[in-house]
């Protein structure tokens, strides 16, 4: 199940750097799905004000109680999220997307924001996988499913169960482990 860096990495996921290391890294163009981690024993922390930039007048800043209510106990895995690959939003340009977003910019990334307000995002780690096979948004959903099904709840900064569009019915979300 898809809680941990370790069953990440069985699943094919790579990369494992900090936001920081991300313009440095090999990140594919393709479509594919990310996750981001908090590998820490230190008890969770969060900020009273989130540092990520406002989009069309929203504040990406949550109450630290539904911070703290969303948090899943000893899960590494904290978001899990996809990058179609239609205009050119590959993983890649998700990727700086979203890291744009945590550093106050105006990228265009409100989905995962509840990661910001964590008082050590500085050292959460992401991973990927491309799916060139594969719907990006059936794998989001699949993983999502599977984390869930472990932990009877949703990754702490998904706040949706993935991109369903793609299946019939919610129900169609295979609860088998991914090849």
């Amino acid at each position: 199940m898809p809680t941990t860096r370790a069953a990440l990495e069985r699943r094919g996921f790579i990369g494992f750097v900090t936001f920081e290391q991300l313009s440095s890294s090999d990140i594919p163009l393709h479509a594919g799905v990310y996750a981001i981690l908090r590998c820490s024993d230190q008890p969770v922390s969060f900020l009273p004000t989130s540092p990520a930039g406002i989009i069309n007048g929203r504040t990406p800043t949550v109450p630290v109680e539904v911070l703290a209510h969303a948090w899943v106990d000893d899960a590494e895995v904290i978001y899990i999220g996809k990058a179609g690959a239609s205009r050119g939003r590959g993983l890649r340009k998700r990727l700086d997307e979203y890291r744009r977003h945590g550093l106050g910019g105006r990228a265009r990334h409100w989905g995962g924001r509840f990661i910001w307000q964590l008082a050590d995002a500085d050292t959460l780690l992401v991973a990927w996988k491309p799916t060139p096979h594969d719907e990006p948004g059936i794998v989001e959903a699949q993983l999502i499913a599977d984390f869930t099904a472990r932990t009877g709840r949703r990754p702490f900064a998904n706040r949706n169960r993935g991109s369903l569009k793609t299946l019939s019915s919610p129900t169609d979300v295979p609860l088998t482990p991914m090849r």
